[in-house]
């Protein structure tokens, strides 16, 4: 679960949906629960609206001298990596003995 979270930093401002998505993932992996039961329904929603505030609160306040990242070219850079490790693992087979 926790590969799902993603950086949120980026121009454009991540969006209301991204900071919620953010904060379900979070509270799932700490919870342990995919969804909750309905005896815990209320305290897992409280818990995603809590860290959902507190991400757009540390996302409105932070500040960097470094230009923000851009989506795109984000989203470029990970998929020319997955290319690179696809790549070096096609070649190499593993054998068990």
């Amino acid at each position: 679960m926790c590969r799902n979270i993603r950086t949120l930093n980026f121009e454009p401002p991540a969006t209301e949906e991204e900071i919620r998505a953010s904060a379900l993932q979070f509270v799932r992996k700490l919870s342990g629960f995919t969804h909750p039961s309905r005896v815990n329904e209320a305290a897992f929603d409280c818990a995603v609206n809590e860290v959902a505030d507190a991400a757009r609160r540390l996302l409105g306040s932070l500040a960097t001298t470094s230009p923000a990242k851009d989506r795109e070219s984000e989203a470029m850079k990970a998929r020319q990596r997955r290319w690179r490790l696809t790549k070096s693992s096609a070649g190499r087979r593993r054998f068990r003995a």
